[in-house]
């Protein structure tokens, strides 16, 4: 049965996600905290993680930066927040889905199985274009079939980018989700990496860009551009 991560302080909530994942189905590892919950990610095989943001110890948000560092699992946000800004920033930064309390257990597990399937077994496989393919278990990217030679940065900026291709993603968006400590860095270092990638992919086929510059606004990847 496919697993759930459940990282969700309130028991009341936790159980009636649980019996209405479990009525359907789903297995699901329910956690109170977000460090309990991130290493529950960590050790499990997990197919999609509902996260609540106002959690006791790390803020929902920042759970959901910290998993996308290193995986491109499924995150459904629950929250207690109404506002416009909140959906954006939870999307924004990762999420795929955004669900408000109180809300029908039934609903959230719909909402589930409709995010499941968009995942197709290629896509979980980390195949995301016939020019570059995904290899996340082993932190690969491969271009026209050959492998690229990529620092920790490339990769993660690389992967980031041929997540969502053709989406305009700033240099702060990029530092936000790349960067343990985007703080301590500057923008301009987004663009050194950029032209080291730029560098890389053009070693292999000159004829194709297909990492675009949107002038003040950031990059985006076309994967079959030329």
């Amino acid at each position: 049965m496919p697993s759930i991560l459940l990282i969700e302080d309130e028991a009341a909530i936790a159980d009636a996600v649980c019996y209405a994942l479990e009525t359907e189905g789903f297995k699901c590892q329910w956690c109170q905290l977000g460090r309990e919950g991130l290493d529950a990610l960590v050790g499990g095989d997990h197919v999609l993680v509902i996260l609540d943001v106002g959690l006791p110890d790390i803020s929902g948000f920042e759970i959901c930066k910290t998993i996308r560092r290193s995986s491109d699992v499924p995150i459904i946000f629950l929250t207690a927040r109404t506002e416009e800004v909140d959906r954006v920033v939870g999307l924004e930064i990762g999420g795929d889905d955004y669900v408000s309390k109180p809300f029908s257990p039934r609903e959230l597990v719909a909402r589930v199985r409709v995010i499941l399937k968009r995942v197709t077994p290629g896509e979980a496989a980390g195949r995301t274009d016939a020019v570059f393919s995904i290899d996340a278990a082993k932190a690969q990217i491969h271009y026209h079939g050959q492998l690229l030679e990529l620092t920790q940065y490339e990769y993660l900026i690389l992967k980031l980018l041929l997540q969502q291709p053709e989406r305009v993603f700033s240099r702060g968006q990029i530092m936000d989700r790349v960067w343990q400590a985007p703080e301590t860095s500057l923008e301009r270092v987004v663009d050194t990496h950029i032209k080291s990638l730029r560098t890389k992919l053009r070693a292999i086929n000159a004829d194709m860009e297909p990492i675009k510059t949107h002038r003040g606004l950031g990059y985006s990847i076309r994967p079959s551009a030329v």
